[in-house]
C-alpha cells in the first residue's frame, strides 16, 4: 500500500513537472509538442495548466517589477568570495554563478513570474509559430467565420480579441488557438496567404515595450507588432515582410467583428 501510495505521489510530481516546463519553455519544439498533446488528453494536466497560468498571473499582477540591487547584487558575490580574474573561471567561480542565479530567483519569485520583454516576448512569439507549423494543424479551432472564433475565445479566456475578415483581401481567416506567453494562456488568430500561416497572438499590454509599430526578424521568421488600446499585437510568418506589413495594415484599418 506504501509502494502504491509513493508510485502515486511520484506520478503527480512527474505531471507537475511536465506542465512546469511547457510553461517556462524549457522544452525543445517535439518536447513541447508532445507535452501540449499530453495536456489536452488528460484533464488533470489540463487543470493543473489553469492553476499553474492563474498564479503566475496573480503574482504578476501583485508584486512590482523592481530591478536587482546593485547592492544585493555585491552581497551575494561577496558571500560567494567571487574575486576578479582574467583566467580560466575556476569551480568557485562557477559554483558562485550558480548561487547567484539560485539566491535571486528563489529570493524574489516575482523576478521569475514577471511578463517578458524585449528579446526574450520575440523568442516566445516565434517559438509558438513554429510549434503551431509543427503540429497536424496550426489551429485549435478551424473556422472562417469571425463570429465563431470569438464567441470560441470568450468561453475560454478572459478576454477576446478583434476578429476581422481579411478574405477578400487574400488573407483568409484559418481559425484560431490559445498560446502561452509569459506563463499566461493568450488567444491568436491565425491568418493565410497562398501558401504561408500567419500567426497573430494578442498580448496584453504590460510589457512596457514601445507603442510604436516594429518590425524584427527571429530565427528566419519576419515579425510585427502594434499597439490597439491594451492590446500588443504580434504578427509572426515566413511571409515577406513587405506582404506582412500590408496584412497589419488592413487589420488595423478593418472595423472588428
Amino acid at each position: 500500500m506504501a509502494m502504491a501510495k509513493q508510485g502515486s505521489s511520484s506520478a503527480e510530481g512527474d505531471r507537475a513537472l511536465l506542465v512546469h516546463a511547457y510553461l517556462d519553455g524549457e522544452l525543445d519544439v517535439a518536447s513541447a509538442l508532445r507535452a501540449k498533446q499530453q495536456i489536452e488528453e488528460d484533464p488533470r494536466l489540463g487543470a493543473e495548466l489553469a492553476a499553474i497560468s492563474a498564479l503566475q498571473a496573480k503574482l504578476r499582477d501583485t508584486f512590482s517589477r523592481e530591478p536587482v540591487p546593485l547592492t544585493l547584487r555585491s552581497r551575494v558575490g561577496k558571500m560567494a568570495g567571487v574575486q576578479r580574474s582574467w583566467g580560466r573561471p575556476t569551480w568557485m567561480a562557477m559554483a558562485a554563478s550558480i548561487l547567484m542565479a539560485a539566491v535571486l530567483s528563489g529570493s524574489s519569485t516575482w523576478l521569475v513570474l514577471r511578463s517578458p520583454a524585449g528579446d526574450q516576448i520575440r523568442g516566445e512569439i516565434v517559438d509558438s509559430h513554429m510549434r503551431a507549423l509543427l503540429s497536424q494543424r496550426p489551429t485549435d479551432v478551424a473556422s472562417s467565420e469571425r463570429h465563431t472564433v470569438k464567441p470560441w475565445f470568450n468561453t475560454r479566456l478572459p478576454a477576446a480579441p478583434r476578429v476581422v475578415d481579411l478574405s477578400s483581401d487574400g488573407f483568409p481567416l484559418i481559425g484560431a488557438r490559445i498560446d502561452v506567453v509569459g506563463g499566461s494562456p493568450v488567444p491568436t488568430l491565425v491568418y493565410g496567404r497562398r501558401l504561408h500561416v500567419i500567426s497573430l497572438i494578442a498580448v496584453p499590454d504590460g510589457t512596457r515595450l514601445s507603442a510604436e509599430s516594429t518590425s524584427d526578424s527571429v530565427r528566419g521568421y519576419n515579425l510585427l507588432s502594434w499597439t490597439d488600446g491594451e492590446t500588443r499585437f504580434w504578427a509572426a510568418s515566413d511571409l515577406n515582410m513587405h506582404e506582412l506589413e500590408a496584412f497589419a495594415k488592413l487589420f488595423r484599418s478593418s472595423s472588428s467583428g
